[in-house]
């Protein structure tokens, strides 16, 4: 046995690094009891704040990811159903509607108080967003809806915040900028983070005076919809926010093509928001923000600290099942402690529980069938194109879409694992010698928006950092967030900006206005 080996296992133990601040870990530890069956209360779509069925009255299964069994019916829309959706978004933003004469204070206390809400409800809610995704009720409770609400609370600020400029100009003019309201927006999220994602989106586009029509993914619609029972709880006017659940193909797409969408925001896969860009430039050619797939690199050095290098990278690719647009997949390790850190990544993921996830688990069943066997498709390719299986490889029990954790090593670079974006619980490990290709190898992928280091020298650190051509790169560290900082992606991972004041500009117009300034006769 290695002494590096022999070290880490004689140091104390330590728990793994969270995406969760040191307030949600003290957070975790005073859980409540969860609600393992929590009521259902909203499943319709909300237009006005009113929730009605579809105009074609047709529903959709919703289905308990951890039992395969229907949570319930849910109102499926379709176009005419974002018709009426949009209509009234775009007679709630109308000049003279009480939203857009409504005062910026005022609009952040309802952001303010719709945060409150979410807080007052924050059990439920976690525990109904565990009943639709499968995600432990530990970090629904902890991460996710801490998240949440500090995304609303953050947002709420830049109500009164974001103004324009006085700007001097040449002549006798008076020049000034304005910021306004980009109109009615578009919001498609997706399913691994359903309130987050719909946190991420509504809080700027409410905070500027947008009005709203989104779609939930069909997996995991019925957080999205009790947040809009809050938000009418709270004081938005009717038509601020509308939510259609219902499928990519009907739904979504009438959000993307509709003339009178002024922006569409989308979270989701490369080749949807392909799809979703086309859509939007052959209409009004709205304006579309993309947050799509990623196939992030995470590079440990030999003189990391290797106990956090292995504690960061589980995380960092494990955690919320592997379903992370961010998941750190492939993992470089330098080839002087490569042996090593195989050998104890596998231990570490060998040691994951996997189940119920209202119990006390590190990982619930994927969300849904199509994601089981897509990612056991892929660990199949793996076996066949020579990778390692160290651990894992086959689904958990027969009931469920559990995925056993999984570490493969010898990984080669023009494997499908390592090119194609898993989303599951799927390591990669791969060898690397020198700094010398290692940029190089890392950039073969078509996308770029998450990627860690991890060394104790600096100026190594720094140059990786600024080298490295990803939207967010973390060093020592990975899957680490705060609403003040901007997330997004470098090539096929999206453009445009979330969070932080880059994201706000995505939900404003700019405005020039130029007054001529009579000049008095001396």
């Amino acid at each position: 046995m290695s002494t590096v080996m022999n070290l880490i296992r004689t140091r104390a133990t330590v728990s793994a690094l969270s995406v969760a601040s040191s307030k949600q870990v003290r957070c975790m530890s005073a859980t409540p009891k969860p609600i393992p069956k929590p009521d259902i209360k909203y499943a319709k779509i909300f237009i006005n704040n009113q929730f009605v069925d579809a105009l074609s009255g047709k529903t959709f299964k919703t289905i308990n990811p951890t039992t395969e069994e229907v949570i319930c019916e849910v109102a499926e829309g379709d176009k005419a159903d974002v018709d009426r959706a949009v209509n009234a978004a775009r007679e709630a933003f109308k000049l003279g509607s009480p939203w857009r004469t409504m005062d910026a204070t005022d609009r952040q206390n309802l952001m303010l108080r719709l945060a409150d809400l979410i807080e007052r409800d924050r059990n439920y809610l976690a525990s109904l967003e565990t009943l639709d995704n499968g995600k432990p009720f530990s970090a629904s409770f902890a991460v996710d809806l801490d998240l949440t609400i500090k995304c609303y609370r953050y947002h709420a600020g830049w109500a009164t915040k974001n103004g324009g400029k006085v700007v001097p100009m040449d002549g006798n003019y008076f020049s000034y900028v304005r910021h306004e309201p980009v109109g009615v927006c578009g919001q498609i999220i997706p399913w691994n983070f359903p309130l987050l994602m719909q946190a991420w989106k509504l809080g700027p586009a409410l905070a500027m005076g947008n009005t709203v029509v989104m779609k939930p993914a069909e997996q995991t619609p019925l957080t999205a919809l009790y947040i809009a029972q809050l938000a009418a709880e709270a004081g938005y006017p009717p038509g601020v926010l509308n939510i259609v659940p219902g499928y990519g193909p009907t739904a979504g797409a009438a959000i993307a093509q509709h003339m009178d969408v002024d922006k569409v925001a989308f979270t989701g896969s490369t080749e949807i928001g392909q799809l979703v860009s086309q859509m939007a430039a052959r209409t009004n050619l709205k304006r579309v923000t993309l947050e799509l797939g990623g196939k992030s690199p995470q590079i440990v050095f030999a003189d990391s600290d290797l106990e956090n290098a292995l504690n960061s990278t589980h995380q960092g690719l494990f955690f919320n099942q592997g379903q992370c647009c961010t998941a750190g997949s492939r993992v470089f390790v330098e080839d002087k402690i490569y042996n090593d850190f195989v050998e104890l990544a596998t231990e570490r993921a060998k040691k994951r529980t996997v189940g119920n996830p209202f119990s006390d688990v590190d990982q619930g069943p994927q969300v849904d069938s199509d994601q089981l066997n897509k990612i056991l498709e892929l660990i199949n390719s793996g076996k066949k194109e020579g990778a390692k299986l160290t651990t894992g490889g086959q689904r958990v029990g027969d009931k469920g879409y559990f995925v056993a954790p999984t570490v493969f090593a010898d990984v080669k670079d023009d494997m499908r694992i390592a090119k194609e974006e898993i989303f599951g619980p799927v390591m990669q490990i791969l060898k690397f010698k020198s700094d010398k290709d290692l940029l190089d190898r890392a950039h073969n992928t078509i996308y770029g928006l998450a990627a860690s280091v991890y060394t104790k020298d600096v100026n190594r650190a720094i140059f990786l950092a600024n080298s490295l051509r990803a939207g967010t790169v973390w060093v020592n560290c990975h899957n680490v967030f705060d609403t003040t900082l901007p997330f997004g992606g470098y090539k096929m991972s999206g453009h445009g900006r979330e969070l932080g004041e880059y994201g706000i500009s995505a939900y404003t117009e700019v405005k020039s206005v130029i007054v001529s300034i009579p000049q008095k006769n001396s």
